[in-house]
């Protein structure tokens, strides 16, 4: 009896980390040669030893044909049959990887997957659509995972997925972001010559795989330098105040406090699919907890009534009277909106303000845009498909704060 097998390089420390840690759906931002291919063959060469078709995708012909020639090699001992023309390996089992182009025509349309790969994500244009129409739909015979692996290219639809997986809230998705230095089987003096023949940013986005915005653009500059804080509590003899932007369909309730006396942001609440009785209930306990001087809240739409209830104390889930908040109603228009934005803009690129190291909110942050109307008027707004509930509540936490401050930093000046 003849006894065939795979010989797999072992993972690195990272790469087993990262499999260790999968969930459902994973986003893997990796600096250039951190051993994003080499996981990518594990994980499919894994889906089909365990008798289940896998599917590889990536942007190009030629690297797909890089892939396909590394695959065809590490199975060779276990290869029962092969389509050269299809891309498709089936091994000893019953096993199959199929792979494929994505600058061609509509790929793996009627196929079915236990695992896929979308190799070189952020090379892929319309990367969200192609998710959603076509590749998404193929893991639903196995209720199979999905790899979405990268070096970043700005923000596109492969940080949008990266968003997800850092958002708690999105509990079947992951995402890993890794600088090259983390394969130990790169030379460190290799990586620090790339840093002095590459610009800072090119090197911060291959070799750090950071995710930048292109140049020139973005609403929010230096929004890395000043998120860095943990939360806090409450501190004797300072002032708070907070920002509420209500959710609508398919959006989160924010609520942002912020410390008035040192414009420091303290708190986040981020929340979604709850009744409005609990949201009102659940600002009350914040608002028991930090004691804000103010709270400025969008009043459009079903922001109007929530205001209202909350002026006049409405709210007893917790089977006690509540007492009015100091809430302030904030109608949203195009200038209003404009008018919150630029002013947490320049405080941001100012450093006049130091925010919390939360992933959602720092990339929400990154990805925010802005627009000029034929009218001339500027439209801010997250991209599509993208949320900006982080954004506004921040943004009118700070319209409060800077408010507020006016009064309240001078004293705790001289008071340190």
């Amino acid at each position: 009896m003849v006894i065939r097998t795979v010989e797999l390089t072992e993972l690195h420390p990272a790469q087993a980390r990262i499999k260790a840690e999968r969930r459902r759906f994973n986003v893997v931002a990796l600096g250039r040669r951190a051993g994003k291919s080499k996981l990518a063959q594990e994980l499919l060469i894994d889906c089909a030893l365990d008798r289940k078709p896998g599917g590889y995708f990536c942007p190009t012909y030629k690297l797909l044909d890089e892939f396909w020639r590394e695959l065809k090699a590490t199975l060779v001992e276990v290869i029962a049959e092969k389509s050269e023309q299809e891309h498709r390996l089936q091994v000893l089992g019953g096993g199959t990887v199929e792979c494929w182009s994505m600058d061609t025509g509509d790929p793996a349309r009627g196929r079915r997957y236990g695992t896929v790969v979308i190799d070189e994500a952020a090379m892929v244009p319309h990367l969200s659509d192609i998710w959603a129409q076509a590749i998404r739909p193929t893991l639903s015979d196995f209720q199979g995972e999905a790899w979405f692996m990268s070096t970043p290219r700005g923000l596109n639809d492969f940080h949008t997925l990266f968003q997800r997986g850092q958002d708690p809230l999105e509990t079947e998705w992951m995402a890993w972001q890794m600088p090259t230095a983390v394969n130990p089987f790169i030379v460190a003096a290799e990586i620090e010559a790339a840093r002095h023949d590459l610009t800072e940013r090119e090197f911060a986005q291959e070799y750090e795989a950071k995710f930048l915005s292109l140049e020139g653009a973005g609403v929010f500059r230096g929004v890395h330098a000043v998120a860095y804080l943990e939360p806090s509590p409450p501190q004797p003899h300072h002032a708070y105040v907070m920002g509420v932007d209500w959710a609508r369909s398919n959006d989160f309730t924010v609520f942002s406090v912020l410390d008035a006396t040192t414009l420091e942001q303290v708190a986040i609440d981020r929340f979604t699919q709850i009744d409005f009785e609990f949201q009102t209930e659940r600002l009350h306990r914040w608002a028991e907890l930090y004691h804000p001087r103010v709270i400025l809240a969008e009043a459009n739409a079903l922001g109007q009534p929530l205001v209202e209830r909350l002026q006049q104390g409405y709210g007893r889930l917790s089977g006690t009277a509540r007492r009015a908040l100091p809430v302030v109603p904030w109608w949203s228009t195009n200038a209003t909106k404009a008018a919150v934005v630029q002013a947490l803009s320049l405080a941001i690129e100012n450093g006049d303000v130091a925010l919390l190291d939360d992933a959602v909110q720092t990339g929400e942050l990154l990805a925010y845009e802005m627009q000029r109307l034929p009218s001339g008027m500027l439209r801010y707004g997250a991209p599509v498909g993208q949320h900006d509930d982080t954004v506004m509540a921040l943004a009118l936490a700070w319209a409060a704060a800077t408010t507020e401050s006016q009064t309240t930093r001078s004293s705790y000046a001289f008071s340190r």
